[in-house]
């Protein structure tokens, strides 16, 4: 080996000796009994706190602290530091508080909206505790009160159509603190410019249904503009909501196939149900070996029926049901309809009872025919609210 070689050997192994003899520092570890403890994060929560609710909690379940440890409370919100121009999250002034974790591990915080500066629905600030054991932090938003659905009839949401048909909006209060057992104020008016008038009586007790009507829109407007107040105290809860208005319209529209012969020979319209077509359900049918959709005889008893009139693809595609049922009314109903013939389109009016609302309008479209076996459509269906607890 050559004397340079050497000498770098010599080196790099003296610099080895000289690292293992160097102690290694190590970290120290929690154990218990000899094992090794891992600890989890400390876990806040809150119920929060409503545009009704005066205050809010902040629990927290601590991991590393002790019973008795003190605990450094305070706010933190968006601010503008001085000399800068961005918000930044930092603390709030006069939020400072000391909380004691207790044996349980646990320690909990009050604070008033007034003290964390909360007033409107959005408004927000962060929870910090921190002390020389632990730390935790919560976001505590302010969420509204008070709920209001979309206009609904049962379960179902609707479009309010220009009709006396009467649909609802649900409205419910439910603060965080307590149990609100006060009413609603209801006003609206029929465009922006226009008085706020009451809604009925103007309050409405606690849960709520708020009746709307296409004959609540004034000729010519089709915009309403509904708030819903609750107050507790000095505390004012205000949901709004902008209401348009559209012209009579069938709610659903579905597809079928008609089979000759078997169990899909007939078909529950309002269910989207396939039967044979001697079923008691069979609103529509085909059978004899020919595709004429008509009636289905067991289904076309004490005065029940089913009729048609042809009609256009422009109407079908337009969906204006009083439209339908005008064009209908100038028609020459007949009782069977040729999946062949004209546009294969055909207004239907289905008389399923004796009150007015088992008498259900719609349109029908044949997609597809396949000659000596089967139909194939889509239709349109319901044109008052109370079809929509029976149309499936």
């Amino acid at each position: 080996m050559k004397m340079k070689n050497k000498i770098l050997f010599i080196a790099v192994c003296s610099l080895a000796l000289m690292m293992s003899c160097i102690k290694q520092e190590y970290y120290d570890i929690p154990t218990y009994d000899g094992k090794v403890v891992i600890y989890d994060n400390s876990t806040a929560t809150s119920s929060g706190i409503s545009t009704l609710d005066d205050n809010f909690t902040v629990d927290v379940t601590f991991a590393t602290a002790k019973p008795g440890d003190k605990m450094k409370v305070e706010l933190l919100n968006l601010q503008v530091p001085q000399g800068g121009t961005v918000s930044q999250l930092l603390p709030m002034s006069g939020t400072q508080k000391e909380v004691t974790v207790g044996s349980d591990l646990k320690a909990s915080v009050t604070y008033t909206r007034a003290e964390a500066k909360l007033n409107k629905v959005g408004d927000y600030i962060t929870v910090i505790f921190s002390g020389e054991t632990d730390y935790a932090k919560y976001r505590v938003d302010m969420k509204s009160a008070t709920s209001v659905s979309k206009p609904k009839v049962g379960t179902k949401y609707v479009d309010v159509m220009r009709s006396d048909d009467i649909a609802f909006f649900n409205v419910t209060v439910a603060p965080v603190k307590f149990t609100y057992s006060g009413s609603v104020i209801v006003k609206r008016k029929n465009g922006n410019h226009d008085p706020w008038v009451d809604v009925g009586t103007g309050s409405f007790a606690i849960p709520a249904n708020v009746p709307i009507s296409g004959t609540d829109f004034a000729a010519g407007k089709d915009t309403m503009y509904y708030s819903f107040t609750v107050q507790q105290g000095s505390y004012t809860d205000q949901i709004d909501q902008v209401i348009i208005v559209r012209e009579p319209y069938f709610f659903l529209k579905k597809t079928g196939t008609l089979t000759l012969g078997g169990s899909a020979a007939g078909m529950n319209i309002l269910t989207k149900t396939s039967v044979a077509a001697t079923n008691a359900n069979a609103i529509i049918a085909i059978d004899g070996g020919s595709l004429i959709i008509h009636g289905g005889s067991a289904w076309a008893v004490g005065g029940k029926s089913i009729q048609f009139v042809p009609s256009t693809p422009a109407l079908y595609d337009a969906n204006k049901s009083a439209d339908v049922i005008n064009a209908f009314a100038a028609g020459s109903p007949v009782n069977q309809a040729d999946p062949i013939a004209g546009a294969g389109i055909y207004i239907f009016k289905i008389v399923n009872g004796t009150l007015p609302k088992d008498i259900y309008y719609g349109m029908l479209k044949v997609t597809g025919v396949t000659p000596g076996v089967s139909v194939t459509f889509e239709y349109r269906i319901g044109n008052l609210y109370a079809h929509l607890s029976v149309i499936q």
